[in-house]
Order: C-alpha cells, then structure tokens, then sequence
C-alpha cells in the first residue's frame, strides 16, 4: 500500500510458523508440506501439490482459525510458483496454472484435524488465482524459480474470526508464503484535534467517519471534527478543526503553548503570543489580555492588543469674542493628548447672577455652532443668549478614555458678559383684511424681544415679477399696505428694532388682493358690517405660506411597473412582485391564449402547484407547435395563483435563444396553463446521464457556450437566476441548452421538501450550487450565478455527476469555506476546469463575467486543439476528498464488475464472446482490439482506454499493502 510503513500492518501468519490441515482423501499425491527455498536461496517451508497426471483433481488446504480482530475488509497477499504445463512430458489435458482461494467465516474453531471440514463447510469463493509467470524447468539451486505475488480481498465479515483454504485441482505448484491483513487509518493528530486508529470500511470505496477530539488547551471553531477513513487506510476530507484557546498559541504544529508572562493572545486561533502592547503588562502564563497600568485605559470597543492611554491635559489660551448675545471662543489644543488622536471638547455653559454667588445651567434656546459637545476642532460659536448677563463657559478636553478615569475630565473656564441684542425674528404674520388695492396684516411680538420694540419694518414686492422691494414702517404691530395691484400675489418679510438695530427679517410669507370678480360678488355677501367682518375673516384662508417652497421634479418619480432602458436596446428586468396587483403584471408581460388553441396529449412530469404536460398550440395564422404546458391544481389558493403565474411574468421579459421561450398563459379558463416551447430532451442533468459518454468534448463546450449565453443575457437585464443548475437546463432535439426554472424566490420563502434546497437565514437554498456569500448572507448577484455556473460545468463534464457525491450539505458548506473545490471530472480538459476553478473564486469581485466566460467558451471552439490537454487528478490533491469518479479497479474479480462500475455493461457480451474473459487479458487491450469486439463510439473507446490505463495504474499500486499486527 502505497505510502505507509509495513509496521502499520498486522500479519497473523506464516506458512513456515503454522501448521495447516491438508485434504484426507484417498490420493497418492496431495499437499506437502516440505523444505525448499526461496528466490534468495534462502530455507523456507513451503506447501507443495504437483498431482497432473491424474484426473478430477480436489486438493484442499486449509489454515488454523484467524480471528478477525475488528476488521471488516480481509486482505491476502499469497507468494507461489507454478510449473507451466506445456513443460510437463506427457501431461493430460487436466493440468492446470491455477488454483482457487476461498474463505469461511464462523464464531469459533471449528475445523480440526481427522476431521473434513473442507467437504462440509458453504466456503464463499474469493477468487481463481492464476500465475503471471510459470516456470519451465527446476534448478535445484532455486535460480529459476519465478515466484508471483497475488493480492485478494474479501468482506464485509462480521463473525469472530475465518478459515483461509486453498484448492488445487490440477495444477504444480508451491505456495511459499500467505500475509493476511487488514487495513487502517493510523491515529493522526490534524488541524489541532486527535483522530484514534480507525478500521477501514468493509468496500474498498467505503468511508468510514471518525470523530476528532480537540488536543489539550484547544477547542472547535465551529462544527463538529471528523475526517474520513477511505479504503486504502488514507485520511481524507478534513472537516471542522480546532484552534488554540485564547492564551495559548500552535507550537511544532499541533500543540498548544501558554503564552509567557509579559505576553498574551485575546481570541482563539492560529494566532502567536504577542507581546503586550505599551504602558500595560501580564504577571501569569496563558493572558488572554494584558491589564492596563495604574492612570492608563482602554476606549470601549478598543482591541487587546492596542496600547493604553491617558486622559489629556487641559485646553491653552481661550480667548473670547463678544458681540451684542453671541460669542465666538476660540484655543489652543492641550499640551497632552494622552497618546491618542481623538481629542475633543464639550462646553459646559452656565448663566451666572452678577455677584457670581449662584449659576445654572444655561437656557435649552442657547444655540452653539457647530455643536455643543464632541468639538472636533477648537472653535466654536454660541448665540441666543441674554443680554447683560453674565455667563461662565468650561471647555473640556476629553478623549477616548476620559470616561475610564474617576477624575473630572481636565478643563478651562472663561467668564463672559454679554452686550444689547437686537430683537430675534417675528415667527409668523397673519392676513386681516385684503382689498384690490391693499392688503392689512398683523404679527406677534418676537420672542426675545431683548430691549423696548421702537418700530417694524415691512417690504414687499410681486411674486410674479420680483422687482426691487418696498419698505414700510409701523410702530405697531399691525401694518396697511396701500397702492398694489388687484389679483396679484405679493411675498412680505417683517423685522424689529430696538436701540441695539434692526433684528433677522422674517421667513418669506405670500398674500394676495382681490380681483373684479370678488369686488362684485362683495354687496351679495355684505349686507351688514357683522357681514363684512365675516367676509374679510374668510379671506384669511387664501393666504398661501410660501416660506417653505416644495419643488417638483418636471419629470415623473420613476416607478417599477415601467420598462426602463440603462442604453438604447438594453432592457432591464422589472420584478412582478412590484406591482400592487400581480395580475397587472400578467396582462403587461404575458400573452393571453384562447384555450381553445391549446390541446393536452400526455402528462411529462409534476411541478410544484400541478401536473406539466405535452400538447400542441395552434394559434390563429400560425403552424402548430408542441409545446409544455403547466397547469394550477384546483383548489388552489389566490396566494398560489400569483406564485404561480409569476413565473410567466418573468419569462414573458426574456427573448433569447439560449431562454425558455414563453408562449403564452390562459388566465380566463380552467386549468390556469403556463404555455412554453416544448423541449425534446428534457432536463439537462438527466439528459446527460441517459448518454453518457456519448457526446464529444466540442458538443459538450457547445452546450456549456449556450448556457453561458443565455445567463450573459439575463445578467446583462440585471436579473439574478438564484437557482442554475443542470437540472434547470432544457435541451432540445438540436442539442440546444435553454435556461429555465425562474421560481426560486418561492424557494427562499416558503418551505419545501425538496432535499436539494437547504435551509438557510429563513430561507432555501441549493447548498451545492450556491455561492458562499449567497448561502452566508444572502448576497444573491449575477457573481452568485457564476459560481453556479462553475458547478453546472462540473455536471456537464462528469455527464451528469451529482457535486460533491453523497457528502451532506453541511460538509459541503465546511468544505467550501476551507477552500475546497472540486476536482476535475474524467477526461475534462484543463482548461475548462481552470475556468470552474476561475467561477469559485471566493472573492465575488474576481469572477469573471458571463461575458467573459462566453468569450472564452468561443475561444476554446475556434481552436478544438486546446481541448486535447485534458486535466489530471492528483495523487495527493492539496485539499483531500475522494475521488469517486475513479474507480478501484483491484475489488473487481470480473470483466462484468469492471464494465458495470465505467457504466458499459451494454459491451458485456463483445467482451466475453471475443475471448476478453479476465482483467489480465482486458489490461493488454488497444483502441484497435475495441473497434474489432464492435466499440465504434469514440466517446465510449476513450472511457474505456482511460479507464484501462487507470488500472493497470492502480494494479501497481496494491503490490504495496499495509500489514497487520
């Protein structure tokens, strides 16, 4: 066994240590047990049987019971001669080259001498073992001696223990020695966690599961730790790990170190011991943080392994502007900024009586510009204060860490006396009366007045033709504007004053004058001054405010239910669940058709709402067309129609060649019919199984060429497929690959059964096709469908494979994230798969494009050369996982096993009637001996000399096997 050291194997015997039971029957000649020697010449007990001259040959020898000790797969490794028979004068036509390996499994001895246990016992055969290399003549001396070496398997055994027998039944022979053993995977520790001595499996190809136990002061990063145990005694497919605990690090691989004192690791990981940052320290082995020294802090949020720091000193050298009720203060930043860079200020400001005996906090309406706490630079204004008062600013300097400390954060005060303020704005005026030519208004009081009001100014001016404004005074509170124009709309301001000046103009404010039409309706309405009080009072309604101008965009607010185009031709996808009523959708993207025109022949398959049909469509002026009907079960719910027909929706956007084409959807009838084209082939995934080996690899880049197509259309519509797959994919009877299947946001929001679609953030998604930021946080973008396309390349190319094999989807995931990506499928050129390896990419922004594939897809067809290199599988992949498209050619004990497992059973009879009866014979066949036995395709002559080759590689191999304790 290739790789492994014989101390790994465990042999129970030897012919020159044991004493076997030989056949009682009547012959004079029978197994002998005698001395003879070696190829080295050296002395060896052999069992000899050299009976040709007689007929109807049934030497049996039979070893000692060998208990099984666990294992469920027996190995045997025999070393023997055989003389040819054409050496032998005057042989009959009963000589034989071979000799028959059997094997009993039981609970207990039961076969001892005297007794005829070998005639009795239902013996399960292993094999006929024939000899490579025969001699002809025998130099006593041993040097022409050819000895061949055989290795058989057999299981799965469940009993206590077995017997080996050997049969002759006409052959001269020795059989020199016999190894049983069994095969295992050593205990291994990897990636931080112990995996204990496993058995392998009772197949060759069997994995067995073993679970891992986190190495002393390390534990699980996220999911449970197992590796498989393959066949041959390898480890493979390492899922899950362990990672050093916080306060220790990986030393000589896989043992986890305490960190020493003076240094620390915050988090589990792979990570080293640090040492600990500045002005902080750790006094023991294995710190998870080192504790900060005495005056010294962490910010909240700050990592262990930053530096602590101090509070900073205080601000320098403030200095005070004053003018009427506003001051701007200005200084300089502190001498110390604790060792940080994220020093700011907050002012505290306090409103003080004259004598300084009593201070509060200032008033909610003092403004501070840009802010009051969190300056990030040392300026800042303040207004709205009183007039005449005197007030106290404190500025501090505060960082990151001045919360940490229990002393007050370091500051600076400055006293300030304000000066006579001018009045603040009036908030608001009100219309109380409007004539022709003149309009009466009135106003509140500002609300900080700050002085005796001495007078208002009013200006004016028309709306319409923004001329210079007028000004009016009043010393009032109330104003009459005299000599306008009747019917015009006129935008008004009004300001205070008092001895300190003019206070802020108010917010602009619009009002309008009558025209001839109301003047005339006025006598019908004024009949009294009561009356013509209450006609000026309504007039108060027409008032507009226009201090607050609301714009319009002239064009409209663009809207989800109308075809949008990015550049002239593109056209982009408008999602159906937009639309308020669904049904809008249908009519706008999907054609009515008369039900008439549909006629249904035959049931194809089931969907998830009911039954998919073949039939035929005969449209008005049209030729008829078989095409696939869906159809809408009865019963169904008004919830289930929309999912249903949103499908169409979808569809009915799309016009390619390489898309399902809709034809249409009968909406007014019963069933409710999602009409498409009708494809021959079906469903891609089994398409390619039904024929596999059958296709050339130029038809299968076609294939792969128009799938690409197809998604560079549909991504270039900013449409997102969420579920590409072969089984997605409809091939027609021109070998034309169509996408399909625009369902999957029902997937991703209500349950299913389906096992393909995994749970997932409330949700279902195809673990194995889906991309890792789609399936972590549902990051679905065109990038997310090329990963998908890279697994739907893997599919073509292995005819239809399952990925990932039978693997759960949760190792898949594992596996994914620990950068394990699929090995090419037999014979799949490389550089098709260096394109499925460049589709899973980990970083979405580094895929190609559809675009991008499309182009090299042609490339690759322009030039059919750059297929001929095809991908090899490494012997030892940098990231292990069985290879189940190769398969172990050593457990087939027939040419019909071999041709089942490359699935050719269908050349069984060519093999057998043209003389190809055993493995050997198989392994010296040509490309010219398959075309004679009637293998003309070249798809299959290919698989076949492919997997000839794969055997005679693997036949080498075995000669090496690990022995047993």
């Amino acid at each position: 066994m290739k790789g492994r050291n014989l101390s790994e194997f465990r042999p129970w015997f030897h012919i020159d240590n044991v004493k076997w039971t030989i056949s009682d029957i009547s012959h004079l000649y029978s197994w002998e047990e005698v001395s003879g020697y070696d190829e080295n010449l050296n002395t060896i007990r052999t069992y000899q049987v050299c009976n040709v001259f007689e007929s109807n040959q049934n030497n049996w020898l039979l070893t000692t019971f060998i208990a099984r000790r666990g294992a469920q797969r027996i190995y045997v490794e025999m070393r023997f001669t055989v003389r040819d028979c054409s050496s032998i004068p005057r042989v009959p036509g009963s000589c034989k080259e071979t000799f028959n390996l059997y094997y009993y499994e039981t609970d207990s001895v039961i076969a001892t001498k005297g007794t005829a246990f070998w005639m009795e016992a239902p013996y399960l055969k292993v094999d006929t073992i024939a000899a490579d290399e025969s001699f002809s003549q025998v130099d006593f001396g041993g040097r022409l001696m050819k000895v061949n070496t055989e290795v058989r398997s057999f299981g799965p055994l469940s009993k206590n223990g077995f017997y080996l027998a050997f049969q002759d039944y006409g052959a001269c022979m020795s059989l020199l020695s016999v190894r049983v053993f069994y095969k295992k995977c050593p205990s291994v520790v990897q990636n931080f966690a112990i995996f204990p001595e496993t058995m392998t499996g009772a197949e060759s190809t069997s994995l067995v599961i073993a679970r891992g136990m986190c190495i002393p002061n390390s534990e699980e990063v996220d999911v449970p730790i197992k590796l498989y145990c393959n066949g041959d005694g390898d480890w493979m497919v390492p899922i899950g790990s362990c990672t050093c605990k916080a306060g220790f690090e990986p030393d000589n691989g896989n043992v986890c170190r305490a960190c020493p004192p003076g240094t620390f690791k915050s988090s589990q990981g792979t990570g080293l011991c640090l040492q600990c940052p500045s002005n902080s320290r750790s006094t023991s082995e294995a710190a998870t943080i080192c504790v900060c020294r005495n005056g010294y802090y962490r910010a909240d949020g700050e990592q262990p392994d930053m530096p602590c720091t101090s509070v900073p000193s205080g601000p320098r050298n403030v200095i005070s502007i004053v003018n009427e009720t506003s001051v701007t203060l200005e200084w300089h930043s502190p001498r110390e900024t604790g060792g940080r860079d994220d020093v700011m200020y907050n002012i505290i400001c306090k409103k003080c009586q004259a004598d300084r005996r009593s201070c509060s906090h200032c008033d909610d309406n003092v403004e501070f510009q840009p802010r009051q706490l969190g300056l990030t630079e040392s300026r800042v204004f303040i207004s709205n204060l009183l007039a005449h008062t005197l007030y106290t600013f404190e500025i501090q300097a505060v960082n990151g860490v001045t919360n940490k400390s229990p002393y007050p954060a370091q500051h600076v005060s400055i006293d300030i006396t304000t000066n006579q303020a001018a009045p603040s704005i009036v908030p608001i005026m009100h219309q109380v009366s409007s004539t022709m030519k003149s309009i009466t208004l009135s106003w509140p009081q500002p609300e900080q007045p700050n002085g005796i009001i001495l007078d208002y100014e009013l200006r004016y001016y028309e709306k319409v033709r923004c001329v210079n404004s007028t000004q009016v005074r009043s010393q009032t509170n109330t104003a009459r504007v005299d000599g306008l124009r009747p019917g015009t709309m006129y935008v008004m301001q009004v300001r205070a004053r008092t001895v300190a000046g003019f206070g802020k103009y108010s917010s602009k404010m619009c009002f309008q004058t009558l025209t001839d039409e109301l003047r005339e309706q006025l006598p019908l309405i004024a009949g009294s001054a009561a009356a013509g009080v209450v006609f000026i009072v309504s007039l108060v309604a027409i008032s507009i405010v226009c201090s607050r101008k609301r714009t319009y965009n002239k064009e409209a607010v663009y809207s989800d239910k109308l075809q949008h185009y990015s550049s002239p031709g593109i056209k982009i996808y408008i999602d159906p669940f937009t639309y308020e009523d669904p049904n809008e959708a249908v009519r706008e993207f999907a054609k009515e058709i008369d039900v008439s025109t549909v006629k249904i022949e035959e049931v194809i398959g089931a969907g998830e709402f009911g039954e998919v049909y073949k039939g035929r469509l005969k449209l008005p002026g049209k030729r008829e067309i078989y095409v696939a009907i869906k159809t809408l079960k009865a019963g169904y719910s008004e919830k289930q129609r929309r999912d249903f027909l949103s499908e169409a929706s979808i569809m009915g956007q799309f016009d390619h060649p390489n898309i399902i084409r809709l034809e249409g959807v009968v909406t007014k009838s019963r069933p409710v019919m999602i009409v498409t084209e009708f494809m021959e082939n079906g469903a891609l995934d089994s398409f390619l199984r039904q024929n596999d080996g059958q296709f050339t690899g130029i038809q299968l880049v076609g294939m792969l060429r128009g799938i690409a197509a197809g998604m560079k259309y549909l991504s270039e519509m900013n449409y997102v497929h969420r579920d590409l797959a072969a089984r997605n994919i409809l091939v027609n009877s021109n070998l034309v690959c169509k996408v399909s299947d625009f369902g999957l946001s029902r997937y991703l929001q209500e349950d299913t059964s389906d096992p393909t679609y995994t749970s997932s953030l409330g949700g279902k998604i195809p673990v194995r096709w889906t991309s890792p930021e789609a399936i972590a946080y549902r990051k679905f973008t065109s990038a997310s469908d090329v990963w998908s396309y890279g697994i739907v390349m893997w599919e073509v190319m292995s005819f239809g494979e399952r990925p990932y094999w039978d693997m759960s989807n949760q190792d898949v995931i594992n596996a994914i994230e620990q950068d394990y990506r699929l090995p090419p499928p037999m014979d799949c050129p490389t550089a098709l798969h260096q394109l499925m390896l460049d589709c899973w990419q980990k970083d979405r922004n580094v895929r190609p494009r559809f675009t991008d594939i499309v182009n090299t897809l042609d490339k690759l067809i322009r030039n059919p050369t750059s297929l001929k290199a095809v991908a090899s599988i490494p012997t030892i992949p940098s990231q292990p996982l069985l290879d189940r498209s190769i398969p172990d050619f050593t457990t087939f004990s027939s040419v019909e096993e071999w041709l089942a497992a490359i699935k050719m059973s269908q050349y069984r009879d060519n093999f057998l009637n043209s003389g190809f009866t055993s493995l050997q014979l198989v392994t010296q066949m040509t490309s010219e001996d398959l075309l004679r036995i009637g293998v003309t395709l070249a798809g299959h002559q290919k698989k076949i000399l492919n997997s000839i080759q794969s055997m005679h590689l693997q036949m080498s191999q075995c000669q090496t096997g690990t022995a047993l304790a």
